[in-house]
């Protein structure tokens, strides 16, 4: 039994908390004492302190007692909450998906003598995970990662709910795409390239880029061709380019009779409230990846496909039992297995013995079912 500390305690980061608290002894740290009771409310075991993780420019006495640390903090402030853990010396386990390159942090994992496994949720995450397996055993030539969650009930006009910070989600749509076409690195706007694709069980979702290879830019050159997907209901993406185009995503101050003030602020806190979740809503999530290359001499396409749609018994979302429990199956695997310092990424983890089938297993015992197909090309 670890002793673990959650930072964070917002959808995803209470559903980590309490999976591993079947296990460990868990604590869990955020300002909101709601969302703390909230944890409590459904494990007692679990521990509960109120502390401002913005506001604190130093871990190193709260992060003490605890053999490790799992950070699920909004991602705008991921990348600084991340650097003030490894400063404190203490290893950590991320899903906070923070636009930063996590990389820039190596030489403070090093030098603290300390590891950052980052990106460990869904996609990226499962998808990392899958990649760096599959890299070990073919030559790989493509790889396309699609993913969505989305509610189960269209709502106009957005059609869609945020499992998470409506700030992220924008973050998402604004952000440059990066994407891997023959070897050469080619930037494109976010929600580009728009298209239509059928998606089993689920039928015809639009798919547009989005910047979701991430560390694979770094940990996987030798690909030729890498593209990364955001699945959603048709006609979303438009309406998301109108505001984008209209300047409601701008980061430029804006002054109207007299007070300033940023548009994304504004916006992001008006489709904070259209875009909420709730409880009672029904969401699922889905997940297609497709890899192709050689294998033994023979070209060989390996799909994975994912489809989970929560667990109303405990009132977990399917985003926080997709993201949440691939982080704590990457916490426990490597709570058993020693990692070397440095910042790492799931990819990193999915090319070690064992580690594939222990996560793999991991997401099954909890009915999170990755499907697969492999066969040969013609």
């Amino acid at each position: 039994m670890a002793n673990i500390v959650v930072l964070g305690t917002g959808m995803i980061g209470s559903a980590v908390a309490l999976d591993l608290a079947e296990k460990h002894k868990v604590t869990t740290i955020d300002v909101n004492k709601k969302a703390l009771s909230d944890v409590q409310a459904k494990n007692s075991a679990v521990e509960t302190l109120v502390y401002d993780l913005q506001q604190n420019e130093d871990y190193t006495d709260v992060l003490a007692p605890f053999d490790l640390v799992v950070c699920a903090v909004p991602g705008f402030f991921g990348f600084e909450t991340l650097k003030k853990v490894l400063s404190a010396k203490k290893s950590v386990v991320d899903i906070s998906f923070f636009p930063e390159n996590p990389f820039d942090l190596n030489y403070l994992a090093e030098q603290n003598g300390v590891f950052a496994i980052v990106d460990c949720g869904v996609c990226p995450g499962m998808s990392n995970v899958i990649l760096g397996y599959i890299d070990s055993q073919m030559d790989i030539s493509n790889y396309e990662c699609l993913v969505g969650g989305l509610p189960q009930k269209k709502t106009w006009p957005f059609n869609y709910k945020a499992p998470f910070s409506a700030v992220d989600v924008i973050e998402e749509y604004v952000r440059p795409a990066r994407m891997v076409k023959n070897g050469e690195i080619v930037v494109r706007p976010a929600l580009s390239d728009c298209e239509l694709m059928e998606i089993q069980r689920i039928g015809t979702m639009e798919a547009f880029n989005t910047d979701g290879l991430r560390t694979l830019i770094h940990t996987m050159p030798h690909i030729p061709n890498m593209t990364e997907k955001t699945l959603r209901y048709p006609g979303h993406a438009e309406y998301i380019q109108v505001l984008a185009k209209s300047g409601f995503f701008s980061t430029d101050m804006m002054e109207v009779d007299g007070m300033a003030f940023r548009p994304i602020d504004v916006t992001a806190r008006i489709l904070k409230d259209n875009w909420k979740l709730k409880s009672s809503d029904e969401e699922f999530t889905v997940v297609r990846i497709t890899i192709e290359g050689d294998k033994n001499g023979k070209k060989r396409r390996c799909i994975y496909r994912m489809l989970d749609n929560g667990c109303s018994e405990t009132k977990t979302s399917s985003m926080a039992r997709s993201t949440g429990y691939t982080a704590t199956a990457i916490a426990n695997y490597v709570l058993d297995n020693n990692q070397n310092a440095g910042v790492l990424a799931p990819e990193h983890i999915g090319v070690q013995s064992g580690a594939y089938e222990y996560i793999f297993d991991y997401l099954m015992e909890r009915q999170v079912e990755y499907r697969v197909e492999e066969f040969t090309l013609e």
